[in-house]
């Protein structure tokens, strides 16, 4: 939850040796910029930083492999990712880059003064010798059988096919990338981090949010798989690891350092710090000081990463930054897991994999329906999976058919009844006023508090880093809005009730408003097309979800009545079948390996995205018997059914009218969804579903149970 008015978010540095794939997307980039921006919303301080990794075995290899030099490398990538991470929306305050200056000097004063203060143990160890090349071998000029799951590409630092961390020594059948040739052992002498020294703290810091005795995180609000993998390395033993390596391309270690010639820093020391530099980068354009956001115990540090990257972040660079002294921790690390490509693993070496900037150039201006579907397949705790037939689906029935309707429906609507001016409305007619014997609240009042509770949810997700669940209440808002004109019908209604039109249309618009709102940590050029529509300026990202829920809480509109809106222009269009078809022949031309699970036919039935086993049990099936039944006034689809529950007797609104009398339901045994959210329906509290089914020919028919069903029953 939020317990801080000012945060430091990073990213994970990507490698500067390859393009941007949509897994990197999602595993550390879009869910960042949703908490960013979302925190700028809540009118909290954000500083979000993040850079290009210039550093490192893979830049080398890469060079080497193109006959390039590693600068020419790193430029151009540093480039595009720069342009992909700005069209995408990623809003970093700054995105730097570790072959700066600036990163040189912040990183070797780091290392001198762990050294200075005797933190680092000088160890002689076998290292890979190429001998045909005359070099040693960093982790990754090494590949060999994975010891875990015998993929046969493994590195000598990791495993790309489970994931798994190794060293080089650990692989079977070891052989050099450079030459090919199989490596000899040879003494080398490197600095090593005693991680084994500190395994006390660290779990104190991992299990109880400790550090020193002293309370600093809420580690129940850690993932599961982060604990879990912090974990078994701490209960495993720690070792101490090696941060330095024979390269000739990185941040040397200081020359004031007996034997530091031909020596750089371990990466995984360097790049960490990057977040350093590039915090003190952006502190200078600015005129910050740098130390408030990593020294200073009233702000927040977030590190967003993928799994793989979990051990440094959790258990190295917290033990560099304790030992270094006067630096803040991670109060959380939100690693997301992997997400997969149609039924398989993404892989850059293999060619398997959607490239972000190739996306940008065959979907120009759909970065939003990219997005979208990331986060609804984001990989929070378990791996994932992207398909291109599911990014259709997701636009075409979720984006066009949800949101981007109820938004062209109610923009043209007022326009065509009132010349593009937002409505006044009389809210003592009687048509909305539900104020009574009852005395609760008007109609529109009512739908605003709804519009509250649902970006409370909104706010209660994010917070918890539920990037999903908080997608999710952003879309349940525009089906909210879209029952309200389903049930009210206003181009039926303007003929009968012209008054009550007005108030519905502006309720509409005050969900648009909302709308253009909570949907900007998700879709930011969404955002942006919506408040152009509705002729609102862009957000800015000042406090604008603290004053909308402040307004929302106490009835005010968001709104006004005589604001004249902007012509209609829908936010989405449909993606056909041809267009997905040659993205899927596209990826098949380009992977080496053959064999794939794509399904190139569409499937005749197109069915719901899955849900987890836990929602299903969620929900209460029981079974109802209608007792009454009577058409609701001035709603042609409507009727108010009563119900025997067996427990107790309540009303379900349902739009059944268009197929069944009142007069054919009384005495129908139903299947009802009793714990459905209680919703006001034409004035009437709504407390369940009735289960029905959809037929062709014969439109909606009773989900009716077998048997001699008491009323009440429980249907499991």
């Amino acid at each position: 939850m939020l317990t801080s008015d000012k945060y430091l978010i990073t990213s994970a540095l990507p490698y500067a040796n390859g393009p941007l794939h949509i897994g990197h997307l999602a595993g550390a980039y879009i869910n960042a910029d949703i908490f960013a921006r979302y925190l700028r919303l809540m009118d909290k301080e954000v500083v979000f930083v993040c850079g290009s990794d210039e550093h490192g075995a893979a830049i080398t290899m890469k060079a080497r492999k193109e006959g390039k030099s590693p600068e020419e490398i790193v430029d151009f990538y540093h480039a595009q990712f720069t342009d992909t991470f700005d069209k995408m929306g990623i809003s970093f305050d700054e995105y730097y880059r570790t072959s700066d200056f600036l990163h040189h000097k912040t990183s070797s004063e780091f290392f001198k003064k762990l050294y200075d203060q005797g933190n680092f143990s000088e160890k002689s160890s076998l290292q890979y010798f190429d001998e045909k090349e005359q070099q040693f071998l960093a982790d990754r000029y090494i590949v060999g059988e994975c010891p875990k799951c015998s993929f046969q590409e493994a590195y000598g630092d990791q495993c790309e096919s489970c994931g798994t961390t190794l060293s080089p020594t650990e692989l079977i059948n070891p052989r050099s990338t450079i030459s090919g040739s199989v490596p000899v052992l040879k003494e080398t002498v490197h600095w090593y981090l005693p991680l084994d020294e500190n395994a006390d703290w660290l779990k104190d810091f991992i299990e109880l949010g400790t550090i020193d005795g002293i309370f600093h995180h809420d580690p129940s609000e850690w993932k599961s798989h982060v604990l879990g993998q912090c974990r078994s390395w701490i209960d495993g033993g720690l070792l101490p690891r090696a941060m330095t390596r024979d390269l000739d391309w990185g941040v040397d270690v200081p020359n004031e350092i007996p034997g530091s010639s031909g020596k750089k820093l371990y990466v995984w020391l360097d790049a960490p710090i990057g977040y350093i530099s590039a915090t003190q980068t952006w502190a200078h354009k600015n005129n910050k000081n740098w130390e408030d956001y990593w020294k200073n115990d009233q702000t927040s540090i977030v590190h967003f990463i993928g799994k793989d990257n979990i051990v440094f972040h959790c258990l190295i660079f917290p033990t560099l930054l304790k030992l270094h002294g006067d630096f803040n921790l991670p109060v959380n690390v939100p690693a997301n897991q992997f997400m997969n490509l149609e039924g398989k693993k993404i892989s850059t070496s293999r060619g398997w994999a959607i490239w972000v900037h190739e996306y940008l150039e065959d979907f120009p201006g759909k970065e939003d329906v990219l997005r979208y579907s990331l986060i609804k397949s984001m990989p929070e705790s378990k791996d994932s999976e992207f398909t291109w037939k599911g990014f259709q689906e997701y636009n075409n029935s979720e984006l066009v058919n949800n949101l981007a309707n109820f938004v062209n429906r109610v923009v043209v609507l007022v326009n065509k009844y009132y010349e593009g001016v937002v409505p006044e409305f009389d809210e003592d007619i009687s048509f909305i006023s539900n104020k009574g014997e009852d005395g609760m609240p008007g109609f529109h009042d009512s739908e605003l508090l709804d519009v509250f509770d649902q970006c409370a949810n909104l706010c209660s997700h994010i917070s918890k880093y539920e990037f999903r669940e908080g997608l999710k209440s952003v879309m349940e808002l525009s089906s909210m809005g879209n029952q309200i004109l389903q049930f009210n019908e206003p181009w039926t209604l303007i003929k009968e009730d012209p008054e009550a039109v007005k108030a519905v249309l502006n309720l509409c618009v005050q969900y648009l408003a909302t709308l253009s709102i909570i949907v900007q940590p998700f879709l930011p050029f969404t955002s942006d097309k919506l408040r152009g529509l509705l002729n609102l300026p862009p957000l800015s990202g000042q406090g604008e979800m603290v004053e909308m829920m402040d307004s929302l809480s106490e009835g005010f509109h968001l709104v006004k009545a005589g604001h004249k809106i902007s012509q209609p222009n829908h936010l989405f269009d449909r993606i056909d079948d041809e267009t997905i078809q040659r993205q899927i022949e596209k990826l098949l031309g380009t992977n080496s390996d053959s064999t794939t699970p794509i399904q190139q036919k569409s499937q005749p039935v197109s069915t719901k995205n899955s849900i987890s086993f836990d929602s299903f049990q969620n929900m209460d099936l029981r079974v109802g018997e209608v007792i009454t039944a009577e058409k609701v006034l001035k709603a042609d689809k409507l009727l108010k059914l009563t119900l025997d529950m067996g427990f107790e007797t309540r009303t379900v609104v349902s739009g059944i009218a268009e197929y069944y009398s009142p007069e054919e339901v009384v005495g129908k045994k139903v299947v009802v969804l009793s714990n459905l959210e209680p919703r006001k329906i034409r004035g009437i509290d709504s407390k369940g579903m009735i289960l029905m089914a959809s037929d062709k020919e014969r439109g909606l028919i009773f989900v009716q149970p077998q048997g001699d069903c008491s009323n009440g029953s429980v249907i499991s």
